[in-house]
């Protein structure tokens, strides 16, 4: 049987460095990666939270989950993995509750150019939201690394919380 051609291609650009691959692998030195080691949440085998190096309006601190491993888009992930990260976006936003309050929380992810995707690994964004916040009218702007490193400790606690009240009693195991 011969399978068909991809739906889609890459659209990462020739000599790509993934600045999601490098945090995950704890090198952020390549000149282009705008990440820093103090924005991680969250690592394990397969999964990375950390706060994303942009914010949108007057309320910083919205997070990102990637896979560890390389994945472009959206199309590439397993069910098993997608699974994995929609259950810890949920772990998130209630971290996310537990650690600032919000009124809310939301979730968004682009794949390809016209998706409005600009990192070439895929990534879910989670942030905490509040009344009138007008996030989806707000302009992408950098958040310092002292903000992030203030606001990854904060959901870091937050999250090692819920993750721990997620584990069945006894075992030291996770979900």
């Amino acid at each position: 049987m011969t399978l068909p051609a991809p739906l889609w291609q890459s659209h990462a650009p020739q000599g790509y460095v993934c600045p999601f691959c490098g945090l995950a692998a704890g090198d952020v030195s390549d000149p282009g990666n705008r990440c820093e080691l103090s924005d991680v949440v969250h690592q394990g085998d397969e999964l990375l939270v950390f706060m994303a190096c942009d914010g949108f309006g007057p309320h910083e601190g919205h997070a990102m989950i990637v896979p560890v491993r390389h994945y472009e888009a959206l199309y590439d992930l397993s069910d098993d993995l997608l699974g994995k990260i929609g259950a810890m976006s949920r772990d998130v936003a209630v971290a996310m509750k537990l650690a600032w309050n919000p009124e809310g929380t939301s979730v968004r992810q682009h794949n390809e150019p016209a998706g409005n995707q600009h990192v070439w690994h895929y990534h879910l964004h989670v942030f905490p939201r509040y009344r009138d916040d007008m996030l989806y009218r707000q302009i992408r702007h950098p958040v310092d690394v002292e903000v992030r490193a203030q606001k990854a400790q904060e959901l870091s606690a937050a999250l090692k919380q819920v993750l721990a009240d997620r584990r069945p009693p006894g075992t030291g195991q996770g979900r």
